[in-house]
């Protein structure tokens, strides 16, 4: 079957020392003859596989001066031919060459094409493609980590784990209805039960790891609450080390949410500044206190900010809307005058830094916790959730019925189990499921 030549720019487009332009298809290696000279008497026909070459890249109105490498199917990253030029980073070269190589037949790849081609051609599972573009797109270290779980194709693993036993009981199934007359029926009823409360088992274990992944992936979502003027967006802006939210005496003067960003120990935390909470005849600021009273609701830790120098009954107030929740009380402005409070966490001083590092250490602990392995295999995406609750939902109504209806009956719910599991690793994902996930790619990736 006729391959066609794919082309993209694998690097960033912008200004860089290095730019990295990839053709995968069944003749790369022909548009690279018509394109390249080599340095040497190696032509480009007779290229080595995996050896980079260095010589002239040619392009309509002009020349660089790169390399040229070429890799051999079935050993490649899309498990096609695949050539790569490394130019200079320069956007006018970068997309000089590319229009060139499009000019001699090649066309424009669209987003995740190449890794859509590795994962038809048996390079990577599905689920090990979305670990790649979790790890390209993490802002944080355990993000990161949480996308090489994916990757590396653990979690592919175990679910191939899984659905083996269950095509082993799905098996003995059949062979009971093939020989009836071995009266084999008592026995593979027990091997069922046993096989079905093993997978259920190790199913259950996954999710249960899904809450904590979720966290390592999209980083901890931190709402600093109180009334106005207690100094949370000076307390904002000494977490980031600059200055994000504007600062003023004056009370009211944050009317929308803002936001930023910081890593604690390898994970990402979101803060949102809110507007202080208290009730106005201002319709704007009014609009701010409803966006802030959103934040309580949408956030994994609530930081509540007290006024060392004036705790009033509008705290009282703000205090009976988050004591239920996750809750750190921070008594902030100690470098004036603090006001010792039964419900404070932690004292701190945002004008001065003080305490700051204390600070990050207990939002860590009250959100992430003590003891958690970031090195450890986590679910993390909500597609993965879902197809193992549908799992375990088909399988459990099957070990529930073993007694009550026959086995063969039992094998409607237990391939389902077994479809649900596929669809992590793409063994029986639709085709839509498969064009959503490439869409989230790059064009070059």
């Amino acid at each position: 079957m006729s391959v066609d030549n794919i082309a993209a720019i694998s690097t960033a487009l912008s200004a860089s020392g290095v730019a990295v332009i990839r053709i995968s298809g069944e003749t790369p290696l022909s548009i690279a003859e018509k394109i390249f000279t080599p340095v040497g008497k190696t032509g480009v026909a007779d290229f080595e596989p995996y050896k980079m070459y260095v010589g002239e890249i040619h392009a309509d109105g002009f020349n660089d001066f790169g390399m040229c490498v070429y890799f051999k199917a079935p050993k490649s990253f899309t498990g096609e031919d695949v050539v790569e030029f490394h130019c200079h980073g320069g956007l006018a070269i970068t997309k000089g060459i590319l229009k060139k190589i499009l000019s001699l037949g090649a066309r424009l790849a669209t987003n995740g094409e190449f890794t859509k081609r590795a994962f038809m051609n048996g390079k990577l599972s599905l689920s090990s493609a979305e670990g790649l573009i979790d790890m390209i797109n993490s802002e944080s270290e355990s993000g990161v980590k949480a996308g090489y779980y994916l990757y590396r194709e653990k979690l592919t693993e175990e679910i191939n784990s899984l659905q083996d036993m269950i095509t082993d009981v799905l098996a003995q199934i059949d062979a009971d209805m093939d020989f009836p007359e071995e009266d084999l029926e008592e026995t593979s009823t027990k091997a069922v039960k046993s096989t079905l409360e093993t997978v259920i088992e190790r199913v259950d274990a996954l999710l249960k790891t899904y809450r904590t992944g979720r966290t390592l992936k999209n980083g901890v979502r931190v709402g600093i609450v109180g009334k106005p003027n207690t100094g949370k967006s000076s307390l904002l802006n000494a977490l980031l080390d600059y200055d994000k939210a504007i600062v003023s005496d004056i009370a009211g003067t944050t009317r929308d949410i803002v936001e930023g960003s910081i890593d604690i120990d390898g994970v990402r935390f979101n803060f949102f500044d809110t507007a202080g909470i208290r009730d106005s005849e201002d319709k704007v600021e009014e609009l701010g206190v409803v966006l802030s009273k959103k934040v309580l609701d949408e956030s994994d830790l609530i930081l509540f900010v007290l006024d060392g120098s004036d705790i009033t009954a509008d705290d009282e107030q703000i205090y009976s809307l988050v004591k239920d929740k996750n809750l750190l009380v921070a008594v902030n402005k100690t470098d004036k005058c603090s006001i010792k409070d039964e419900r404070a966490d932690i004292y701190i001083s945002a004008l001065k830094k003080d305490n700051l590092e204390k600070l990050k250490s207990l939002i860590y602990d009250k959100t992430i916790g003590q003891g958690v392995d970031l090195n450890g295999d986590f679910l993390c995406e909500e597609r993965h959730y879902a197809a193992l609750l549908k799992a375990k939902e088909k399988l459990a109504a099957a070990l529930n019925g073993i007694g009550l209806v026959s086995l063969d009956i039992l094998a409607i719910d237990i391939k389902d189990g077994w479809d649900a599991l596929g669809e992590i690793s793409g063994r029986t994902a639709t085709e839509d499921i498969i064009n959503n996930i490439f869409a989230k790619f790059c064009v070059g990736k």
